[in-house]
């Protein structure tokens, strides 16, 4: 059997490439070409097998130089198939809400480079603070750490009462939004070389957490101003740098751990990963902003800006650990409804 005879025998598969198309691009849905086939998971993988079908017949066509109208046809269906398989996502609500609510705190719970900067940062925060809170068991260790002269600052700075206008509080917020995004930003970037964001990490934690415990001794000068100021906004920023270092972490490893992909697949993959870690940090590193502009350095009430913070607390934990403790055994992706088995790639025909 010659090429032309072949490739005329395929013309019903090419019909019914052609009807999937149609029904993809009026409605999205494979199953409006009619027939039980078209239908959900296995309305996909029709679509996709025919779709390589009819790439492999193009070969043939070109190959052997059948009919010019033969083959701007076959161009013409490739074409199509290729834009419905591969098109970029339509904005829908209910789909963005299942990411933000589900598969993106599921994505950040299960991820070990989350854990494992959360592991870090507030174990050494919390031993920092120890260590800094009891001279008589740890002599100087604050003045190593952070310095005598910084130190000294520091409660200069908050020897008076805090108080501030409406102005004040504004420009405070817009300069805690650059401070906090640089913060950020630093984590991140250093991610990539995993072992300059994991002494960045470090150092923070260590430099924050021994800061903490020095203002919390009762000798010290300005520790009730002192916590007055952070306690509002400390769950919101503590959290934020500690997603930043794990999306910077999560990028780390897969240029250096590929999984058996290239390094630039490997990288793009782990881009993918944790893009819901750095939005997750972005707004909490804005809410931090926001609050440290506005009801931290206010005078109201220690107890509004305490209940505050378990608000803060409660909800981060509710996101990140409630919602994001995994409920099936699909994981985080339900890649048997968005994705081609054999290639990979997301479609939306269901």
């Amino acid at each position: 059997m010659n090429v032309a005879k072949l490739l005329d025998k395929r013309r019903v598969q090419w019909t019914e490439l052609e009807y999937l198309c149609d029904a993809m691009e009026s409605r999205g849905r494979t199953d409006k070409a009619g027939g039980a086939h078209h239908r959900g998971a296995e309305g996909i993988s029709r679509f996709s097998t025919l779709y390589r079908a009819a790439c492999a017949d193009l070969a043939l066509a070109d190959a052997y130089q059948l009919p010019p109208g033969t083959v701007t046809y076959l161009h013409r269906l490739v074409a199509r198939a290729h834009n419905q398989l591969y098109r970029a996502n339509k904005f829908e609500p209910n789909r963005w809400t299942d990411v933000v609510f589900r598969e993106a705190p599921q994505q950040i719970f299960a991820d070990p480079c989350v854990r494992a900067a959360a592991i870090i940062f507030f174990g050494l925060f919390a031993l920092a603070m120890y260590l800094g809170r009891n001279e008589d068991l740890f002599p100087n260790f604050a003045e190593r750490m952070v310095g005598s002269a910084q130190l000294e600052q520091m409660e200069e700075m908050y020897e008076r009462p805090l108080a501030g206008s409406l102005d004040h509080y504004v420009r405070m917020s817009g300069f805690y939004i650059m401070h906090n995004t640089g913060i950020g930003l630093q984590c991140f970037a250093y991610g990539i070389l995993i072992i300059p964001c994991l002494f960045n990490l470090a150092y923070n934690a260590v430099t924050l957490g021994t800061v903490f415990g020095y203002m919390a001794r009762p000798d010290v000068t300005g520790g009730d101003n002192f916590y007055h100021f952070v306690t509002a906004h400390g769950p919101f920023e503590l959290t934020a740098i500690t997603l930043a270092a794990a999306a910077g972490l999560r990028l780390g490893v897969g240029l250096f751990s590929t999984g058996g992909l290239n390094r630039v697949d490997s990288l793009r993959e782990s881009a993918m990963r944790a893009v819901p870690m750095m939005a997750a940090s972005a707004v909490l590193f804005s809410l931090a902003a926001f609050t440290e502009g506005f009801l931290s350095p206010s005078p109201a009430p220690y107890i509004v800006k305490a209940m505050w913070a378990i608000g803060s607390s409660g909800l981060i934990s509710f996101y990140f650990v409630i919602l994001g403790f995994p409920r099936d055994s699909l994981g985080v992706h339900r890649r048997d409804e968005a994705m081609d088995p054999d290639t990979g790639s997301a479609t939306h025909a269901a």
